[in-house]
């Protein structure tokens, strides 16, 4: 199976790209810093292949002889767009990690194209967004007339320096929700509940996870909303910075972000990542007001996003997946998240 991964040398890629190799698999590494990848490149035994995202005649010769291309880099916003373009030219699939609702409606936008090139677009094959979206899909499957999805998440941990930079592109820019199958935007902390996640009750908040897209086309359902668990003080704390939500959404605030993330933070060791679990929580509603509720519990998101990634991987070159855009459980089905070990599920 000949693949491509970009952003090799990426936390989260050089994840995907060690345990492919611990798997037999040979990826081809890529990404646009070469030194890095040559290093990484000796270290796995596996052949590297430098390119930005630039120049499209560029990008399409670099994935115009693969089978699949696996997008790790991020910010997805900057790289999915060029990379998606080369894909359709070369009749190259292309898979990512995204978690960014706009990169989900991008290319739920492109669908058609995809569709008519032969070309598989699969986002979101990690963390983001593995769990919910099968979620979604198992509770649909146990209440087909639901017209509400309210989804959540409760994880403990460090995050990657790639994760921490996506974060700080959406400084600013409040929350969004999806109602009558519209995207609709809410400032930030507008809309919190208490969740039952499995473990205890938490105080959570709406974020701008990419279920608003990918959960609506899974399972049809038009209103759904995403939520995080936070500790009360932080929800209370960020309603209070909303007045300077303009300030940090600017241009310079977000740069000198970027410089101290990019100087001082790197992401969770081994040994932390073997102690984390996310308990994944959803809820399916009626217009009459049935309920439906389902649980799941899975290891450390960056360890679920190698195992799921590399599955989908593996499925999509074995023809799994239809052409155009999909979403995990609409390709794979509900049970895909039990490719990974240690993901329990729990109704009710």
């Amino acid at each position: 199976m000949t693949f491509l991964l970009y952003g090799a040398y990426g936390y989260t890629g050089e994840l995907v790209a060690r345990e492919a190799v611990d798997r037999g698999l040979d990826p081809i590494l890529a990404g646009r810093d070469g030194d890095a990848l040559r290093e990484l490149g000796r270290e796995l035994r596996c052949s590297v292949r430098e390119f930005g995202l630039a120049i499209p005649e560029t990008v399409a010769d670099s994935v115009r002889d693969v089978e699949a291309v696996l997008n790790c880099a991020g910010p997805f916003a900057a790289t999915a767009a060029p990379l998606v373009d080369a894909c359709l030219e070369a009749g190259t699939d292309y898979l990512d990690v995204t978690g960014e609702f706009g990169v989900f409606a991008e290319l739920a936008d492109r669908g058609d194209e995809a569709a008519a090139a032969g070309t598989t677009l699969l986002p979101g094959v990690g963390f983001d967004v593995v769990p919910t979206d099968c979620l979604a899909a198992r509770l649909v499957e146990r209440l087909p007339d639901a017209t509400s999805l309210a989804l959540g998440f409760d994880a403990d941990g460090a995050v990657s320096r790639g994760t921490a930079r996506t974060a700080i592109r959406g400084l600013g820019e409040g929350t969004v929700v999806r109602e009558g199958d519209r995207l609709i935007r809410l400032p930030i902390a507008s809309r919190t509940r208490e969740i039952d996640f499995g473990r205890g009750t938490r105080s959570a908040m709406a974020v701008p996870w990419g279920d608003v897209v990918t959960a609506a086309h899974t399972t049809g359902v038009s209103d759904v909303t995403v939520y995080a668990a936070l500790h009360p003080r932080l929800v209370r704390l960020i309603r209070l910075s909303r007045p300077f939500g303009p300030v940090l959404g600017t241009r310079p605030i977000r740069y000198l972000l970027d410089r101290v993330v990019s100087a001082r933070v790197d992401g969770p060791s081994a040994a932390e990542r073997a102690k984390n679990r996310v308990f994944v929580w959803g809820e399916a509603r009626t217009t009459n007001g049935e309920t439906a509720v389902a649980r799941l519990e899975t290891p450390d998101p960056y360890d679920l996003t190698v195992g799921a990634s590399l599955a989908a991987v593996k499925r999509v070159r074995a023809g799994d997946a239809p052409d155009g855009f999909t979403t995990p459980a609409s390709a794979f089905g509900a049970g895909f998240v039990d490719v990974v070990d240690g993901v329990e599920w729990a109704d009710g």
